[in-house]
Order: C-alpha cells, then structure tokens, then sequence
C-alpha cells in the first residue's frame, strides 16, 4: 500500500484501551506508516493514537447509568459519526462496547468503509439474537473466546479467534511469594485480593461490601489477614478509603494500590472480585476466588431475565461448570462472602484442582493475540 492507511478506532473503557494498544503495536509493524484516531484511552494514545474524545465519556455500566448519560454519548457518536464519514479511515475497529459501536458501524459499512468489531458481544450468554444485527454492522468479528467462533460460522458471519491478550502477557506460573517480597507483604500471613472494580458506579454498589468482609474475616476467623486492594483511579481510590471510613475499618490492614492488579492477585491465597476482566485476570494467575457482583435492582431485574448462561463469572463460563463460587446480588452480603473465603482458603486440595481447571484455560487462550488480530485487519484492508 503506497498512501496512509487510516485506521479509526473506538474503545470504551480500560480493557479496550490495552486491547486497542497491542493491537495499534502490533499493526504498526506491519503497516509503519498507518494513521490511528478516534477514541481511546492512555495506552493507545501511547502508541500514537488521536484521541478525540477521552475514554472515560463511553465507560458507563448497566442500563441505569447507561439511560443517565445517554443524551452525552448519543451527541458523541453523532458528532463521531460525522466526522469519520468526512475523513474516511480504510477500516474501523470498534473494541467491545458494543451499545456504542454496533450502531456506529452499521452506518459506516453501509457508506461503504470496512467494519471489524473486535471483542464478540456476550452473545452466547444473553440476548443471542442479536448477532443478526452484528452480521449487518461488520465485515469481521475478532472474537477473544473458542466458543464464539461456531455461533457466527452457523450465520455465515466472517469470524477470526485471536485468544486473548491477558493469556499471552500473564506467565503460566506466578510465584506468590516473588510477589509478596515485591510488595513487601509477610511470607506466611493469610493475604486475600479484594477487587471491587474498576468504575466509579461498581464502587458505590461494592466497597462497603468488601470492607465489611475484609472487617469479619478479621474478627471473626483470621486476625493476622492482610487484604491487598488494587483500585485504578484517584475516584476509586477515594471512594475505597472513604467506605474504610464509613465502615470503621481503619484497623483493617488495606494496602491500597494504584493498579497492579496482577500483583495483588499473584500475591493472595483467595481474592473476592467483583464479575468482569478482572475475574479472567484472577482465573490466569491460578487462585481460588470468589466471584461477586451487584447492579441497581432494575438493572439486574431486566439483565435476570435475559440471561441464558448459568455462568455469570468468565472463568466459570469457560470452563463450562462451576470452578469457584458466584455469590450475586442479594446473596452477595459480608457475612456470606466471608465465609466462602474462608472456606476457600483452608481448602489446599481444592486450590490446586482449581489451578489445574485455569491453567487448561489458559492454554487455550494463548494464542499470540495481537498478531492473529493485526494479520486480521490487514486481510480485510486486502
């Protein structure tokens, strides 16, 4: 190719924005002149990516927050929309978000420029009927997970398995106690990971929660725990020290992190995360975990109800059983997940069953994403 390639992207929230820059990485090896805008995060801005709005404007969650903000996010995507029709990219890469990016696309490929959505929607989880609608708004879908490639090859759906990033960056053995000496946390005390999330409204429905069950293992069953909390922004951060406050909890012995979420991870016996990327992370360095989650009552109302997986948690959904306990919702109460944590972490025999049911997960992940991914988009630019 002797001009510019354009390449127009749009990512909605952190897990898209790493998706995004490995990919960017990867493409410009490939095609050293391209040019890369549109929406992004750090991590792609990084690597030379024109962010023209910030990430944070598309990182909302559940119907609610989505209904609340959607008068912003719709003005964007018009104003985008707008934009891209003027200065036409070869291709357009939505990642995830596909509330957002769907819609958009099936405008751009109907004004004749190539679409790839990167990341499949949840389609063998709920709503299934939309991949009519994805086969209308794409030319190729990338899709992170092996069970997603045969549900698009029924519908005649251009389809490529490229794995999953975390699967090639996470070592296939973490040493815990490498870990700790890094963080400088005791060799022999009950550690435990809490991730409550990584946005602001997943924060407000769980970090009393975790406090809370930080505060019982504590008194209740093992005084010398350690909890290790990595939080990704000053408002998540603010927003756990405050609920530490609220919950008279300043005895507790929180190391708070900024990121490092694989290090707090790799350091613990047993980690409480809260559903999302973050449950893969914790499944990829092998521990027990116990997976938990709450939504706005009428966004889990409406989400029940178009649920078809008996599986909430990835590591679960890809393992096809039950490998660590899901506790949601109303389930989801300090009393109870203080006592599945604990079950979990005198358990020896079933750790080990559990790293066996990840690792077998993880090598099925691998899969040197990012180049399956750019040899991908520049089929479809050919």
């Amino acid at each position: 190719m002797g001009r510019t390639v354009r390449i127009a992207m749009v990512a909605g929230e952190a897990s898209g924005d790493l998706l995004g820059s490995l990919l960017i990485a990867a493409l410009k090896r490939k095609l050293p002149d391209a040019d890369f805008y549109g929406i992004g995060g750090p991590k792609m801005q990084a690597q030379g990516f024109e962010a023209w709005w910030p990430i944070e404007k598309l990182s909302v969650i559940g119907y609610i927050d989505a209904l609340k903000n959607f008068r912003e996010i719709y003005g964007i995507r018009r104003q985008l929309k707008k934009r891209l029709l003027e200065r036409r990219p070869d291709v357009f890469i939505g990642i995830d978000a596909p509330d957002f990016n769907l819609g958009l696309e099936t405008a751009l490929k109907s004004a004749g420029i190539k679409t790839i959505h990167y990341v499949s929607p949840s389609i063998w989880a709920w709503r299934g009927g939309r991949i009519k609608k994805i086969g209308r708004a794409v030319n190729r879908v990338l899709a992170l997970f092996p069970m997603e490639p045969p549900l698009y090859d029924r519908e005649g759906i251009p389809v490529s398995y490229v794995g999953h990033p975390l699967a090639d960056l996470i070592p296939l053995e973490t040493s815990k106690q490498a870990v700790r000496e890094k963080l400088g946390l005791p060799k022999a005390a009950p550690v435990f990971a809490l991730l409550p999330g990584s946005r602001k409204g997943e924060l407000e429905r769980m970090a009393a929660t975790f406090v809370q069950t930080a505060k019982i293992i504590r008194e209740r069953f093992l005084p010398n725990a350690q909890f290790v909390v990595p939080l990704t922004t000053r408002e998540t951060r603010l927003q756990f020290e405050n609920a530490i406050y609220a919950e008279q909890a300043g005895e507790v012995p929180f190391r708070l992190l900024f990121g490092h979420a694989q290090d707090a991870l790799g350091a613990a016996d047993v980690s409480l995360v809260a559903s999302g990327t973050a449950t893969l992370e914790a499944a990829l360095i092998k521990r027990p975990m116990v997976i938990t989650y709450k939504l706005a009552p009428s966004s889990w109302w409406i989400g029940k109800r178009m649920v078809r997986s008996p599986y909430v948690g990835l590591p679960n959904i890809l393992a096809g059983r039950f490998v660590v306990p899901e506790i949601l919702q109303d389930d989801a109460t300090p009393e109870n997940l203080a006592e599945a944590l604990i079950k979990l972490y005198e358990d020896k025999e079933n750790a080990a069953a559990v790293a066996e049911a990840f690792t077998e997960i993880h090598l099925q992940l691998r899969q040197n994403n990012a180049e399956k991914a750019a040899c991908a988009v520049v089929e479809c630019l050919n």
